[in-house]
């Protein structure tokens, strides 16, 4: 089969198209055909060795962790799934990843296809959309009647964040660049902040949850718009504890793992017409070199789709 890997840490040049063989599966896992899975930021991260102290991959690695496919063989432990069926699935970061025309995933860590979208659409969805909902709904715990501000609204992870928040009841305020702004206002956000020519601390009035996506100067600048008691929740760095804590609010970082229960709940969102998968770009693997360049770009709209295969 082909996959994408690298044999060493580094920039877009260490990419390499590889043939090798198919995995064999073990008794608690499925054997996945992948049809379609997608960039995300911390693909490239691990590319570069950003992560190599923290998770000490083995090389060379094949790199990807969003998956949308079709179960071609059942490991003997695993009851509930068959040969046929259409999976999605954020697989364990620790191990080889998607990028490749079929993975050896373990079989908790998938969750049935949502069956009203295509296999593109499917595969942008499970680590944004763990993500957004971990973020949100476990971290902020989002409470009809209250605002949320996402920032980077047009993004992965912000697209289903205004989707979610507006799921739950909150009203949404997004940030985004005016060329997105009818994108960003048709996912449900009340508000729609510019920032190209706006501030958002000049615009925006009291929130009860801010969603950082950025970090930086961004998240400094969110603590200002916090009600008291209120929720900065980021996936970028973790947010000042004595910060929050002088000003009465709440800090928390989210970095995500393999979380199916929470897939299963997104598919029956976007099964139940609440949520909508955005595909921005979509390439093939002989072209990972420039889906990681418009990852890294930090200009994509919605998600990077990367196909492997055909169902």
């Amino acid at each position: 089969m082909l996959a994408v890997r690298i044999h060493q840490y580094g920039k877009r040049d260490v990419l390499s198209l590889d043939e090798i063989p198919v995995p064999e599966i073990g008794p608690d896992e499925l054997l996945v055909k992948v049809v379609a899975t997608s960039i995300n930021p911390v693909d490239w991260k691990v590319r570069e060795g950003y992560l190599k102290e923290m998770i000490p991959h083995p090389l060379p690695l094949t790199l990807g962790w969003d998956l949308s496919g079709v179960v071609t063989a059942v490991g003997a432990d695993v009851a509930g799934w068959q040969a046929g069926d259409a999976v999605f699935s954020r697989p364990d970061l620790k191990r080889n990843g998607t990028y490749a025309e079929y993975i050896a995933v373990r079989a908790v860590e998938c969750a049935r296809k949502p069956a009203t979208v295509s296999h593109a659409e499917a595969a942008s969805l499970p680590l944004a959309g763990i993500t957004a909902w971990e973020a949100l709904v476990d971290a902020a715990r989002v409470q009809p009647g209250q605002r949320v501000l996402v920032h980077a609204g047009s993004g992965g992870v912000g697209s289903l964040a205004i989707q979610i928040a507006r799921a739950f009841g909150a009203t949404v305020i997004a940030t985004t660049s005016g060329r997105n702004r009818a994108l960003v206002e048709s996912l449900g956000a009340d508000q729609v902040i510019d920032y190209t020519t706006t501030r958002f601390t000049e615009a925006v009035e009291p929130v009860d949850v801010v969603f950082d996506t950025l970090g930086g100067q961004v998240q400094e600048d969110s603590w200002a718009i916090l009600r008291p008691g209120g929720t900065l929740v980021s996936i970028v760095s973790p947010p000042d504890q004595e910060r929050a804590r002088a000003l009465g609010v709440n800090g928390a970082f989210v970095f995500i793992g393999p979380n199916a229960p929470v897939l299963e709940k997104l598919a029956g969102m976007v099964d139940g017409g609440r949520l909508r998968p955005i595909v921005g770009a979509e390439f093939a693997l002989r072209d990972i070199a420039k889906a990681h360049a418009l990852s890294e770009s930090g200009r994509a709209v919605g998600k990077i789709v990367l196909y492997a295969g055909t169902p």
